[in-house]
């Protein structure tokens, strides 16, 4: 499983930056080539590390190790074929944890998009519609589940839409400067993490290139039912690239903005389950 570990994390990275060479060419730069992430997680982790004389040392440290593991167990969970909650559940986690980092470095930037980041929970709504669209017709929350019942079913993607479309938006709300990056906001410099270098920053970027790869492929294997690793990998590709235009596309929004959109869009796949319910 090591060597799977390291091709999630090496590949998520590169996926991060596929995305922001996209967002470059959009807006018409040239933008960074597709392996900055790499060389810039591996440029970290050979700088000097040292922790702010604000911080507190033990939670400073502690929450970037707790970080790596969380998304550690998400990898093996979704190797594993195991229970799809425990996923949602570290999306959850990973909310509380980039509130910490903030709060832990005692620096205002990191304290004001800590505080943001509370705000921008509400994007945690959607994963329970997800999670109801997906019981409603596989009855499971094993991923090796999901996946038989597609084969001989329907994929998810079809007949439970807008359980996809809400679990777009959370993976979408993970993806650097998209509408849902409140968290991120030039105002706030690099915010959670504007006092982390080093070894610290080299192993938070671990954790998101190892955060991309779960969440992409959780989407895959939930909505397509697809688990060969070549297909995964396409599914991957093209969906880092959808995601990429939208962030392109659309402003960064306000975290009230995006507590509605993401409320109205939870509502609506609501009512599309109730109805479904009433008439089959």
């Amino acid at each position: 499983m090591i060597p799977e570990l390291i091709f999630a994390i090496f590949f998520g990275l590169l996926l991060l930056g596929i995305h922001r060479k996209i967002i470059a060419r959009i807006q018409g730069r040239p933008g960074p080539p597709v392996w900055q992430e790499i060389l810039h997680m591996l440029k970290f982790g050979g700088k000097k590390t040292w922790i702010p004389v604000t911080a507190g040392k033990s939670l400073f440290a502690g929450l970037i190790v707790i970080e790596l593991g969380i998304w550690t167990t998400g990898f093996i969970v979704l190797f594993t074929g195991g229970n799809l909650i425990i996923i949602f559940g570290i999306y959850i986690f990973d909310k509380i944890v980039e509130y910490g980092l903030g709060l832990s470095t005692g620096s205002p930037y990191g304290k004001f998009a800590g505080a943001r980041s509370i705000i921008s929970a509400m994007s945690e709504v959607p994963l329970f519609v997800s999670i109801a669209g997906i019981v409603i017709f596989t009855h499971t929350l094993l991923l090796n589940g999901i996946s038989d019942y597609q084969l001989s079913h329907s994929p998810l993607i079809i007949i439970a839409f807008p359980a996809a479309v809400a679990m777009f938006l959370v993976i979408l709300a993970k993806m650097p400067s998209g509408p849902f990056s409140a968290v991120e906001g030039k105002e706030f410099i690099s915010g959670c993490r504007t006092e982390h270098f080093g070894v610290f920053r080299a192993a938070l970027m671990i954790s998101d290139g190892l955060k991309i790869f779960v969440l992409l492929s959780t989407f895959i294997v939930v909505f397509f039912g697809i688990t060969a690793i070549i297909p995964v990998i396409i599914l991957m590709v093209l969906l880092i690239v959808i995601l990429a235009f939208v962030c392109a596309f659309t402003p960064v929004l306000s975290p009230y903005d995006s507590v509605s959109i993401e409320m109205l869009v939870t509502g609506c796949s609501l009512a599309y389950f109730v109805i479904l319910g009433v008439f089959l």
